[in-house]
């Protein structure tokens, strides 16, 4: 019987990930809670890596940034490399990942694009891939008498909107933003990033918090962390480079 492990956010870090896999039992079943882009300096390899391996991930809010934002860059590339309006993703680490796809380069003047379609036409399939990730992904083991659901960022306190139409907003606005812990009345048992948590994965009676901060150069943080949902362990890889 494998077990199944939940990864923190991986913001780019993919020596630290490939180090941290290594570490895992080699039937492992991996699950990712989103942010694998922006800020580190290899977006492209980590979803390469992912796809590659049909690893199951949901969508967070940076993999929505590369979502909406990257539509309105390819439809100025190469002409314009730093319109106003890319600004929030760039500011949030949309640039080091535009960076890794080949497409746009630092220099002295500011970023430049660079025309290379290879580059371009991976970045664009990604977007696509990216697109059809679910907002939570249910498992059929329980912890502590409640259902575990995966999201990126706390959904508990609004999973009753996660099949409600009137409330998809809501839900969705949640699952990929939230940043309060869950109620300890609440129906599920959430595990979830989004917020990083210093000195290691948080784990409460009715929640998970596995984002240790990989990207963050700090002490307590610095840190990419997989829970195992069957025992509750957890496997820790400090950051690579």
């Amino acid at each position: 019987m494998k077990n199944t492990y939940i990864v923190g956010d991986v913001h780019g870090e993919y020596d630290t990930l490939i180090e941290l896999v290594k570490k895992l039992p080699q039937n492992a079943d991996i699950i990712f809670v989103g942010d694998l882009i922006d800020r580190g300096a290899k977006s492209r390899e980590v979803i390469q890596f992912i796809r590659n391996n049909n690893y199951r991930c949901v969508l967070g809010n940076h993999e929505e940034f590369m979502i909406d934002y990257g539509k309105s860059f390819t439809k100025t590339y190469p002409r314009a490399s730093n319109p106003s309006f890319m600004h929030t993703w760039y500011n949030n680490g949309g640039s080091e990942t535009l960076y890794s796809y080949g497409i746009l380069k630092y220099t002295l003047g500011g970023l430049e694009c660079t025309e290379n379609e290879e580059g371009m036409n991976q970045f664009k399939d990604d977007i696509e891939w990216l697109k059809a990730l679910p907002l939570y992904i249910k498992l059929p083991n329980k912890i502590n008498d409640k259902p575990v659901v995966i999201t990126h960022a706390s959904c508990a306190d609004v999973w009753h909107h996660h099949d409600n139409k009137d409330g998809v907003n809501t839900f969705r606005e949640y699952a990929l933003w939230n940043r309060k812990e869950p109620r300890k009345d609440s129906t599920i048992f959430n595990i979830f990033g989004h917020t990083p948590v210093d000195f290691g994965v948080e784990i409460e009676e009715h929640f998970v918090n596995v984002d240790t901060g990989c990207y963050i150069k700090k002490h307590g943080y610095h840190t990419l962390s997989a829970y195992c949902v069957e025992d509750g362990t957890v496997v820790d890889m400090q950051r690579v480079g």
